[in-house]
C-alpha cells in the first residue's frame, strides 16, 4: 500500500488524514449527529483542560484573568476546544494543516460571534515566527503524524516560560485496541474505520520523553466512557484516552 505520510523539510503531516478530517469537518459541531459521542468526549475533556488553566493561572479561589491569556490550539479542527476557551475571553489562535477544517471553524465561529484566529498552517511554521503562548494545547492530534517526536518538541518550544502544555492523545495498550480500535470503530461505529492507527498511539511515558526536561508533569487523568449513561468521566486508568499538563520552567 502506497503510504501519504509525508516529512519533507518542516512539512509534517500526513495527507491521507488530512482528507480524512476534510471528511469529517461539517458533522463536527452536530449535537445529535453521527459523531455525538465524540462532541460528549470533547465536552469532558475541555473541563479537564479548563481546571488545569485555571488551576495554573488562577490565584488562590480566585479563576485567571482570561482575557490576559494566549492560547493556541495545534490541530483545531472544527474549533472544539479553541471556540469554548475563547468564549471565556482568551485570546486564542487555533491552528489546522486542514484547510477545510479551518474554514467551518472560521464559519461556525463568526455565525455566534466568538473571536478565534483561525489559520491554516503547522506548528513548525509557528516556531519559524518565533511565537509564544501562555497555553499550549495539543490534543488528539500527535497520533496522526509522520513524525511524532518533532511535533512535541515544536509544542514543547511554543510555550512560554512559566506557562502550560496540555496534551492528549491515546495510549498504546491492548486495551486501547480492543476499547479504541474495534469497539469505538467497528463494533459501535463512533468514528469511521480507519480513524486511528493503533502502532501510532503513544505512551504517557513518551510524551514526557519527548517534551525535554524544561517541563514538570502536574497532572494526569484518565477518560472513560459510560456505557450505560452514555457519559464521559476521568479516571485514574491512563489505559486508554488519557490527558496531561506539564509547566513550563521559568
Amino acid at each position: 500500500m502506497l503510504d501519504k505520510s509525508k516529512k519533507t523539510g518542516d512539512s509534517n503531516f500526513s495527507e491521507q488524514e488530512i482528507a480524512r478530517f476534510d471528511a469529517l469537518a461539517d458533522s463536527w459541531w452536530d449535537p445529535e449527529g453521527k459523531y455525538k459521542t465524540a462532541l460528549d468526549f470533547n465536552r469532558a475533556r475541555l473541563n479537564v483542560i479548563k481546571a488545569q488553566i485555571e488551576n495554573h493561572f488562577g490565584q488562590g479561589n480566585l479563576p485567571p484573568n482570561y482575557s490576559a491569556l494566549s492560547v493556541i490550539d495545534i490541530g483545531s479542527g472544527g474549533g472544539l476546544i479553541s471556540e469554548p476557551l475563547a468564549k471565556l475571553g482568551a485570546q486564542v489562535t487555533g491552528i489546522d494543516a486542514s484547510a477545510v477544517s479551518v474554514e467551518v471553524a472560521k464559519r461556525h465561529a463568526q455565525n455566534i460571534g466568538v473571536k478565534v484566529d483561525y489559520q491554516h498552517k503547522l506548528s513548525s511554521e509557528v516556531v519559524e515566527e518565533g511565537r509564544q503562548y501562555d497555553v499550549v494545547i495539543n490534543a488528539e492530534v500527535v497520533e496522526h503524524v509522520p513524525d511524532q517526536q518533532q511535533l512535541m518538541r515544536e509544542c514543547a518550544s511554543l510555550v512560554k516560560p512559566g506557562g502550560l502544555l496540555i496534551l492528549a492523545t491515546l495510549n498504546r495498550t491492548l486495551k486501547s485496541y480492543v476499547v479504541a480500535i474495534v469497539g469505538a470503530e467497528y463494533v459501535m461505529r463512533y468514528l469511521p474505520i480507519g480513524t486511528h492507527d493503533w502502532k501510532k498511539f503513544v505512551k504517557p511515558c513518551e510524551l514526557k520523553r519527548w517534551i525535554g526536561n524544561e517541563f514538570t508533569l502536574k497532572y494526569q487523568v484518565g477518560m472513560r466512557l459510560n456505557p450505560l449513561k452514555g457519559e464521559w468521566l476521568t479516571t485514574s486508568s491512563l489505559a486508554v484516552n488519557y490527558i496531561q499538563a506539564y509547566s513550563k520552567h521559568k
